[in-house]
């Protein structure tokens, strides 16, 4: 057998439908596979990954969150051509690349394809409703279509009417992202000794406005002197954010955390904080990595999204009223005030994971996937 996966991009570009296409790559290794997607710069590039061949498109601009190149087409033709794969699995959403792939599967009409729905266009509502048709025909013509929640299944306008064709394989955290070393664990010892008799919150990702770190700044207004809070990552608002956050000692913003600086405030923190506020959080990976450290969370309600599928409210800890940054604040003070509660929700956390979102549960998942 012989698969191809279509990502807007690919490892080491740093993104959740990034990761899940290296994850579906490492778990089917066994299998002759490429992967097509674009570059993050004008040039074509080819490369070998763990033995799966790579070509990236050059692009040269993106256009609402889409990648535009002139290249794609042509790499996808020739991929086709040479390589004849069995199976596609295409990353959705990502337009550009299911205009050149509905044309080939005209050609190539014995080529399976799986749809890996990640999310809705719901920040382009203009878009969207532009892509409606395409994305009407790549239903059609999927074998299967995987949904990484049921709640993105029953939420999604599109997904309610392809229950049949729909299967549910839930994102995952792999061994890496969790393994502690004594330098870690050295880390996050002095992060907590820096934080003597203070409780430390935690929150990282890219800031944008889906993330909702406003939110948890505002929240911080309601929280006692003693509490710490740390947001990691940076993106087009962090400097509106530390403008936000100005005079607030409680918040420190610590940018671009290294995998390893990562586990160690997820091992020293008390509390996740995960403050999303729309279905562009489709699933909520960061969620499952703090979840693994055995950590509580403190959550919005998002309508069809994922996030309140991993994190279950009053089982690994609180899901409040959307934008509610006080109602945000009350969870977060209710769990500090409440110690057998917090470590109640945090163990209920880790075996979640180690039910659900294990690299070696998503492993068996893909395979049995692939069997159609």
């Amino acid at each position: 057998m012989k698969m191809l996966q279509i990502s807007n991009y690919y490892f080491p570009h740093f993104g959740g439908i990034e990761q899940v296409a290296h994850c579906i790559a490492s778990a089917t290794k066994g299998v002759e596979q490429k992967v097509v997607c674009f570059n993050e710069t004008n040039k074509n590039t080819t490369d070998v990954l763990d033995g799966v061949e790579v070509l990236r498109a050059g692009s040269f601009v993106k256009i609402s969150s889409q990648p535009i190149s002139v290249k794609l087409g042509s790499i996808l033709k020739r991929t086709f051509k040479d390589f004849k794969p069995d199976i596609v699995i295409f990353h959705y959403p990502n337009p550009l690349a299911a205009f050149y792939l509905l044309k080939l599967l005209k050609r190539y009409k014995n080529c399976k394809l799986i749809l890996y729905w990640h999310l809705d266009i719901t920040k382009q509502k203009i878009l969207g409703k532009i892509f409606n048709g395409q994305t009407k025909k790549l239903l059609n013509r999927a074998q299967k279509v995987v949904a990484t929640s049921p709640n993105y299944v029953e939420g999604s306008l599109f997904l309610k009417s392809f229950k049949d064709k729909c299967t549910v394989i839930p994102n995952c955290v792999t061994n890496e992202k969790t393994e502690l070393v004594d330098k870690i664990i050295s880390r996050g010892e002095e992060i907590k000794r820096n934080n003597k008799n203070k409780f430390i919150l935690f929150a990282f990702g890219r800031h944008v406005e889906y993330k909702g770190f406003k939110y948890l700044i505002e929240a911080s207004a309601y929280l006692p002197k003693n509490f710490k809070i740390y947001i990691g990552g940076s993106g087009e608002l962090t400097k509106s954010l530390i403008k936000m956050a100005e005079g607030d000692e409680k918040i420190e913003f610590l940018g671009k955390l290294s995998e390893d600086d990562l586990k160690a405030y997820l091992y020293a923190t008390d509390l996740f904080c995960f403050p999303s506020i729309t279905k562009n959080e489709a699933f909520g990976i960061a969620l499952c990595e703090a979840m693994a450290f055995e950590k509580p969370c403190v959550t919005f309600t998002i309508k069809g999204s994922g996030v309140n599928f991993v994190s279950v409210d009053k089982l690994t800890g609180i899901e409040v009223e959307n934008k509610n940054s006080n109602a945000f604040a009350k969870a977060i003070i209710k769990l500090y005030k409440n110690k057998n509660l917090l470590k109640e929700y945090g163990k209920a956390a880790k075996n979640r994971v180690d039910e659900l979102f294990t690299y070696d549960k998503f492993k068996k998942n893909i395979q049995s996937l692939l069997e159609l």
